[in-house]
C-alpha cells in the first residue's frame, strides 16, 4: 500500500495551529543553549550534584547515561513529606553534544510507535506530547537562571581526597 502525503506533511496541530518540526527542531536547539549555561560542562563529569540557590529550592541532578554524543540526566527538586520524597517536576533530559540539541524526554526512552503515514494520529500525538514537554523545559531552564542555578566547577561535587570542610562550596554552602 503506498504512502499517503498528508497537505500537512509535517506539521502537527496543538490548540489550533499548526506548528511544523522544524519548529520542534528549533526548540531542541534552544533548549540546548539553557542546558549549556545551565552545565557549562556537558560532558558531566559526576553522577549527582545539587545546585543550591538563595531564591529557589535546591535542584538535583543525576545522570543516567553517557554515550560518545549524549548525555540523558533527570533534573527535579525533591519534596520530602510525611509519604516520603516526590520529585517534580522529575524531567529527563537527553543532550545531544554532536548536534547541539537536549530533548525533554518523558521517561529514559521515546515511546514506541511506528507511523504508517505522514497522517498518523500516533506520530502527531507524540510530536504535540514532545512540543509540550520541551516548552516547559525551555521555561523551566530559564526559571533555573533566573533565581543562580548552574552546575559550574565551583558548584559540582567535590573529588576524593579533598575535604569538604576546607572546599570553597562548604563554607558558601
Amino acid at each position: 500500500m503506498p504512502v499517503t502525503s498528508h497537505p500537512d506533511a509535517g506539521s502537527f496541530h496543538s490548540g489550533g495551529q499548526t506548528r511544523r518540526l522544524a519548529q520542534l527542531l528549533d526548540l531542541y536547539e534552544r533548549n540546548y543553549r539553557l542546558i549549556e549555561r545551565l552545565i557549562p560542562e556537558l560532558e558531566i563529569p559526576f553522577d549527582e550534584a545539587v545546585s543550591k540557590s538563595a531564591s529557589d529550592l535546591p535542584l538535583h541532578l543525576t545522570v543516567r547515561e553517557r554515550d560518545r554524543y549524549t548525555v540523558t540526566f533527570k533534573l527535579t527538586y525533591e519534596f520530602v513529606d510525611a509519604d516520603g520524597v516526590r520529585r517534580q517536576p522529575d524531567i529527563w533530559v537527553r543532550v545531544y553534544r554532536d548536534a547541539t540539541m537536549a530533548e525533554a524526554l518523558e521517561c529514559s526512552h521515546r515511546p514506541p510507535w511506528q507511523a504508517e503515514d505522514d497522517a498518523d494520529p500516533k506520530a502527531w500525538q507524540f510530536l504535540n506530547e514532545q512540543w509540550r514537554r520541551n516548552l516547559m523545559l525551555g521555561k523551566w531552564l530559564e526559571y533555573l537562571l533566573d533565581h543562580g542555578h548552574g552546575f559550574s566547577l565551583t558548584a559540582r561535587p567535590r573529588q576524593r581526597g579533598k575535604s569538604a570542610a576546607t572546599s570553597p562550596a562548604a563554607a558558601s554552602g
